[in-house]
């Protein structure tokens, strides 16, 4: 077997070839995928790959194990009990147990009273008596915003793509009524998916709500200039492949001009008309300088800006609008607040009517009205009706020009000549300019504001939203779930419970308005503007704050190994005291899952369904479909009557049969189906993608000829994979023919040309852009009580409490990236990869090397105030070297030290480990080279991974090391 890029979609092949191409026509063409992909085979027929289910026989992290049957396990998690003797006889609690509350109508009730409470419309009291009978359901009846005892199961996932995310989040939400669900989103870029939302958000009621969690990218195809800040696009970042043909034809053809703005010197960077190398963390001086030369030369769009609403921006022939030229509070500390009201300044108008000054005079406006168009003035400094007010764009300039031009590049490290080119050249291409930025403006303790400075405001200035070669929101997917008359609707579900309470990470929660408000600093950090804030799970757990939680299942995902200073979490995941359960599905014993309670064995990608979606550097639609393409090596389980691989599916489906969870099994959905297999679910999303965008849209049946194909594809199958009368009986007759037109090509795409009309892009964010934030400007700091700042602004590093990091007079930042051979975690099983590059290295810049007395290929220890030891203590008298070998070069900034990802395993067969008393010897292979995210910053306050605590991310590039020959 060969793993080759589907021809049919963008991803892997551009232009890609129509989707109703016949199959026996594509199959002659080969799309492009990254080593990576090519390798998967290995990934999937690892010798150290766990099919059967593995119980601990020790203490946690020791290495020993022992196999128990499916069911079995399945019991032992619902109804809990004295499960492990070793730890001396501790009771451990059950599923069964902590499914307390399971009246819908009640979760709702509560909820609504819960939000009373916070809001002192209701006190403690008079819950307490109103909900008298079901208070022993409750967490803690004192504090009623904690929500009922099922938030006190917790899954938490890593990797984890659509249709298995709404599979899962069935069962977690909307069945068992936990509010905790928390993916992995701030380990790979979370302040910009936060940033992204904040950008987004629209007025509602006199909030601003709606904001999706994503972000833009350019449209690569038709771009005259990027600036790719902080993004590796040729070797990872969402680029290759699809990115690298766009870029090298771009190049090629003198269409496209390419500036690099980071420390190191990527292979884009080769092939860039410039290459800043900045100082890590300080991209929004970077960004600050260039905006006030922007604002100095009057090189913005004066009249994209001006448009306040709608009605403007169509009038112009603009997609979007921003609210720079919208009016705001001023305080007395001269901060910005919220945006001006109509009523407050004399006018009409309710919450969501705003105010611009237009020729001198005050005039009242709503953003997404269609008929009264209204256009604004740029900068103002004023009073009105006794209040001061700036506009949104004013209050950027006068942050823009805090200091000279001058200043803000020696702040970034830079020279004013390529500040001023830059900026220069980034103005003079129209629309068809872009600032594209990834990890690397964001994974700072300042990320949030670095991405409102570069993706927010200098995109904004230009007015490139929806643009042909500018910033794109991407295309879009077809409505896999159902709705708007496609066949099925997978969020239908007989008694469907919206859970609540404050959850784990306190994502989206208001500290001040909790019941354990405190003061500043909280005892850990609150994300009202952030969800899914991965480094807050286990440390939070740990502390049991805002309170104990009773069992974390983790899915596809290892935090300790991918998190900065993810060491600092070992200790919580070895206490069973802090986390009484602890549940994985990996497809091997990993730096995470080595502490597992319970490690159920997982589909690999070749086994299982998932549908992949879109991204933002994607304006096409797209619905691309993975599906089981060989049989699992997993032992079968036997749910609800039915054989199936063990994977997660399976332990949620078990789980629910035990429990009765609506939701699941005979009548798992309000229409009566059944939900007793994946194959119940995934099938109907196919259906939904066939019928398309419209009832006019609807796919071609498969011909006799492409029904037989499909057959033949998949006769090496057991029936517990593919049954095809079954899959054919849970879709039905009128939509089986075109769900199998759709498997065959492996999803359903627009063609190449649908993506674009005249200068726009066909799927358009179409609304208002917020160069202005009201509600992060409303918003207080959990840690220091300071109202968070509303425009993209300067931030110094610190800590969670606002405090300088100490480094203990370290000299080298230390950051990582990626090569094109490995990802994060599971390529250190494909020998394919490592036979070409066995290992990682430390690269220093030449003139570091040589002050420090270093030479290509010694090995040094990496030391950090947060790790002096410079060592892994991952387990009972067990440790993991953090020792590496120097490469020099003059291709990264002077004091910047990196190392790839993906190399250094202490577990993942890289360790011995004890199955049924028989030692499984580990691999060295595995453990080459080195992981030095051990010796990264532990945040003082929170003694854990340190955050930005506005955006939610991970930092990885705020830590400063020694280097000591080893």
């Amino acid at each position: 077997m060969k793993i080759d890029g589907n021809p049919y979609g963008p991803r892997a092949m551009d232009p890609h070839i129509d989707w109703r191409t016949p199959v026996a026509q594509a199959a002659r063409l080969n799309g492009t995928i990254c080593p990576k992909g090519q390798s998967g085979l290995q990934t999937t027929y690892d010798p150290y790959r766990v099919v059967k289910v593995l119980k601990r026989a020790g203490a946690r992290g020791e290495g020993k194990w022992m196999t128990i049957p499916f069911a079995q396990a399945i019991s032992e998690i619902v109804e809990g009990g004295m499960l492990f003797p070793q730890d001396g006889g501790v009771s451990v609690t059950g599923l069964r147990e902590l499914y307390a509350l399971k009246d819908p109508k009640v979760y709702t009730s509560m909820a609504a009273d819960a939000t009373a409470v916070q809001d002192k419309k209701m006190t403690v009291a008079e819950f307490k008596t109103k909900y008298a009978s079901e208070l022993d359901k409750l967490i803690d009846p004192e504090h009623p915003d904690f929500g009922p005892k099922n938030n006190q199961f917790v899954f938490n996932w890593g990797r984890l793509k659509g249709g298995r995310s709404e599979f899962f989040l069935r069962f977690v939400k909307d069945s068992f009524g936990s509010t905790n669900a928390h993916g992995h989103t701030t380990v790979c870029q979370g302040s910009i998916y936060f940033a992204g939302k904040s950008m987004a958000d629209q007025p509602s009621g006199g909030r601003w709500t709606g904001g999706a969690k994503a972000y833009w990218m350019a449209d690569t195809s038709h771009a005259e200039f990027i600036i790719y800040w902080g993004a590796n696009v040729l070797e990872g970042n969402y680029g290759p492949p699809l990115k690298v043909p766009k870029i090298t034809r771009g190049l090629a053809s003198n269409r496209l001009r390419v500036a690099v703005v980071d420390p190191r010197h990527t292979k884009m960077a080769a092939k860039a008309w410039k290459w800043l190398a900045i100082k890590p963390g300080e991209d929004a001086a970077l960004a600050m300088a260039m905006i006030r030369w922007i604002i100095d030369n009057k090189r913005y769009d004066e009249k994209y800006l001006a448009n306040c609403n709608k009605a403007a921006a169509t009038g112009d022939s603009e997609p979007t609008w921003s609210n720079g030229a919208w009016l705001v509070k001023m305080r007395a500390d001269g901060t910005g607040s919220g945006f001006v009201r109509a009523s407050e300044v004399g006018l009409e108008g309710d919450a969501d009517t705003f105010v611009c000054m237009s020729g001198g005079k005050p005039r009242a406006f709503k953003s997404d009205d269609t008929s009264n168009a209204v256009e604004g003035d740029l900068f103002v400094d004023n009073t009105i009706n006794g209040i001061k007010v700036k506009s949104g764009l004013q209050i950027l300039s006068e942050e823009a020009h805090r200091k000279t031009i001058e200043q803000w590049a020696s702040a970034a490290g830079l020279s004013t000549a390529d500040v001023l080119a830059l900026a220069a050249e980034f103005t003079s291409h129209g629309k068809r300019a872009v600032v594209e930025i990834h990890r690397g403006v964001s994974q700072h303790t300042n990320g949030f504001y670095n991405v409102l400075a570069t993706m927010g405001a200098l995109n904004t200035l230009i007015g490139n939203l929806d643009w042909k070669g500018g910033l794109v929101y991407g295309g879009g997917a077809y409505g896999e779930m159902g709705g708007s008359g496609r066949p099925f609707n997978l969020a239908d579900h007989p008694a469907k419970i919206t859970p609540f309470g404050i959850d784990i990470i306190r994502g989206g929660a208001t500290y001040e308005k909790s019941t354990i408000f405190a003061g500043y600093p909280a005892k850990r950090p609150w994300y009202p503007l952030a969800t899914d804030v991965y480094q807050e799970v286990i440390p939070s757990a740990g502390d049991a704050y805002p309170y104990p939680i009773k069992a974390l299942f983790l899915y596809q995902g290892s935090p300790v190994y991918a998190l900065p200073g993810g060491h600092s979490l070992i200790p919580t995941l070895r206490d069973p005291k802090k986390i009484p359960l602890f549940v994985t599905s990996d497809i091997v014993i990993g730096e995470t899952s080595i502490y597992s309670d319970y490690l159920f064995p997982d589909l690999t990608f070749l086994e299982r369904w998932e549908f992949h979606r879109t991204h933002p550097a994607i304006v096409h639609r797209v619905s691309p479909v993975r599906q089981p393409a060989i049989a699992s090596p997993n032992e079968v389980a036997l749910v609800y009557g039915e054989e199936m691989p063990v994977s997660m599916e399976a332990v949620f489906l078990a789980i629910a049969e035990r429990l009765n969870l609506p939701g699941f099994g005979p009548g798992g959905f309000s229409s009566g189906a059944n939900l007793t297999k994946p194959e119940d679910y995934y099938p109907r999303m196919v259906a939904n993608i066939a019928f398309g965008d419209s009832a006019g849209d609807v796919c071609p049946d498969a011909s006799a000829e492409e029904m037989a194909t499909f057959a033949a594809a998949r006769k090496h199958l057991p029936k517990n994979v593919f049954d095809p009368s079954r899959w054919a009986g849970t879709v039905g007759d009128a939509w089986w023919r075109k769900v199998v037109y759709v498997l065959n090509r492996g999803g359903r795409w627009w063609s190449y040309a649908e993506a674009w009309s005249g200068e726009h892009v066909k799927n358009k964010f179409g609304k208002l852009v917020n160069l202005y934030h009201e509600k992060p400007a409303t918003t207080r700091n959990s840690m220091t009580g300071e109202y968070m700042a509303g425009i993209p602004a300067y931030l110094p590093l610190s800590n969670s409490v606002g405090r300088e990091l100490q480094h203990n007079d370290a000299g080298l930042t230390m950051i990582t990236h990626r090569n094109m051979l490995a990802c994060k975690s599971r390529t250190i099983s494909n020998y394919w990869l490592t036979d070409i590059l066995p290992d990682n290295d430390i690269g220093i810049h030449e003139s570091d090397a040589a002050r420090l007395g270093l030479r290509n290929n010694d090995r040094v220890w990496v030391i950090s105030r947060a790790n002096p030891d410079a060592v892994w203590a991952y387990g009972p008298g067990l440790n993991k070297p953090m020792v590496g070998k120097v490469r020099t070069t003059n291709r990264i900034r002077p004091g910047v030290v990196t190392f790839a990802l993906g190399y250094g395993h202490w577990a993942y067969g890289a360790s011995n480990q004890t199955i049924d008393g028989d030692m499984i010897p580990g691999d060295p292979r595995r453990a080459a080279g080195i992981h030095a995210n051990a010796a990264m910053y532990v945040d003082e306050h929170m003694r854990s991974p340190l955050s930005d605590v506005v955006g939610g991310s991970a930092v990885f590039y705020d830590t400063k090391v020694f280097l000591a020959k080893a």
